[in-house]
């Protein structure tokens, strides 16, 4: 574990948030901010970033794009201290339905586009006082919903990552969690919406597959990803954490 100053110690937390110019990403990045945490918010369209986040350009598909943008973050900020691997991409369908190029370019970014990010994050991650790492999962992960599998699969292996990670890490200083939203009411939401023949009976029975009646809002998953970034969650380490209107568990009648 690093030894280090108080003034490293008082010094404000700096995060990498992937994704970060919209959805979850920015969600979290906000709530990371309004607990005084200074963000970086790492995404294809950096000029999008809300501030007080800065954005930085980055594609975690290409292992020299995120080397580059983790350096420049570290330059800029002169520290890293937490990192939310939250950037991903959606897949439809069945085993049938996704061709070999599919399946790579989807695992690509959300499996490796998170292995690609740790990696270059942890030089900088072994110096901090307060470090740790913060996943975006699935509760797809967690059970089977059809016409999912390919997504499910990628958010599996996250799972999987995740504990692995915390084992590695935890000697070091540094925690490893990860949130398991259900289906979340951002833009892409409204976007496989609209594809549908009924819109709003869609939503709807979208809505009541969640015992509590509704779609997580970003913000909501944000303020959990933002507990498990920062000191106040210091104990855990290795927790998939659902943010998901009582799917995982919850059977109602």
């Amino acid at each position: 574990m690093a030894v280090t100053s108080e003034a490293e110690t008082s010094a404000p937390l700096v995060a990498v948030v992937s994704g970060g110019a919209s959805g979850i990403g920015a969600a979290a990045a906000a709530a990371l901010a309004d607990r005084g945490v200074q963000v970086a918010a790492l995404d294809l369209n950096p000029d999008q970033v809300a501030a007080p986040a800065v954005g930085f350009a980055c594609d975690v598909a290409d292992d020299a794009s995120v080397r580059r943008a983790v350096t420049e973050v570290a330059e800029h900020f002169g520290r890293i201290d937490i990192l939310v691997n939250n950037a991903g991409i959606a897949a439809q369908g069945d085993v049938c339905d996704n061709d070999d190029d599919e399946w790579h370019r989807v695992l690509d970014v959300n499996v490796l586009g998170m292995v690609r990010l740790t990696r270059a994050a942890l030089p900088y991650l072994r110096k901090s006082p307060a470090a740790a790492i913060v996943n975006t999962c699935s509760v797809f992960a967690l059970i089977g919903l059809p016409k999912r599998i390919l997504y499910s699969t990628s958010k599996g292996a996250v799972h999987s990552l995740t504990l692995a990670m915390a084992a590695d890490h935890v000697r070091e200083g540094i925690r490893v969690n990860a949130v398991a939203p259900g289906a979340v009411d951002t833009p892409w939401i409204a976007r496989m919406l609209a594809k549908s023949a009924d819109p709003e009976a869609e939503r709807a029975a979208l809505d009541e597959r969640h015992p509590m009646g509704r779609l997580a809002r970003p913000e909501e998953v944000g303020e959990a990803i933002a507990y498990l970034a920062t000191p106040a969650s210091s104990s855990v380490t290795g927790t998939i954490l659902p943010v998901d209107g009582g799917l995982n568990r919850l059977r109602l009648r």
